[in-house]
């Protein structure tokens, strides 16, 4: 299979169902941020050596994975015309659910957070701190393309959650490799 098909030349891509739109509408923009953020979350892997949390990550990207896939596909193109989802591979409650578990066992071990923390420490705290923004900024790229064409509430919610995750897991990053979190300290 040649990687290069030239169709994209034009500026434009083709949407599950080969429907062609230009590269720059909202919904491209919302899964390019996804894929964003799962690329970051295999720099994160790259420096990570928890095995643990390894097993998260993978888990986390194959959800990017079906989170773009879904995002890629128009709602008319979502359900079959018996009724049953076009698409395998949504994101399910389940999802959700996992990533809650994983947020509540990392915080067993972390201390109270009582103040805003800037994000730094090692490169690996900071790393997940930047995959963090990335997945708030797909999560305020799906809610504007809300606005415009449905999208399920449970994709906000899943990177509602993530974004969470990922929170934690840069406390956690640092806590393993002893660092003291950097308060926020306002200019007075």
């Amino acid at each position: 299979m040649k990687i290069y098909t030239k169709s994209g030349d034009d500026g434009t891509t083709s949407l599950y169902g080969g429907k062609r739109v230009s590269k720059n509408i909202t919904r491209i923009k919302a899964y390019g941020d996804v894929d964003e953020l799962n690329s970051y979350i295999g720099l994160i892997r790259s420096y990570n050596k928890d095995i643990n949390i390894d097993k998260q990550l993978h888990t986390i990207q194959n959800s990017l994975f079906d989170l773009g896939a879904e995002l890629a596909t128009p709602p008319e193109k979502m359900v079959l015309a018996n009724g049953k989802p076009r698409l395998t591979c949504i994101i399910k409650v389940q999802q959700i659910e996992q990533i809650e578990s994983w947020i509540d066992a990392m915080q067993e071990v972390l201390p109270k957070l009582k103040e805003f923390i800037l994000p730094t420490g090692s490169i690996l705290t900071s790393t997940t701190h930047i995959a963090r923004t990335v997945c708030r900024r797909a999560e305020r790229e799906v809610v504007t393309l809300n606005e415009v064409e449905e999208v399920r509430n449970i994709c906000l919610n899943y990177l509602n959650r993530l974004s969470d995750y990922l929170f934690v897991l840069a406390r956690y990053f640092g806590c393993l490799d002893k660092n003291i979190e950097t308060p926020w300290t306002p200019n007075e």
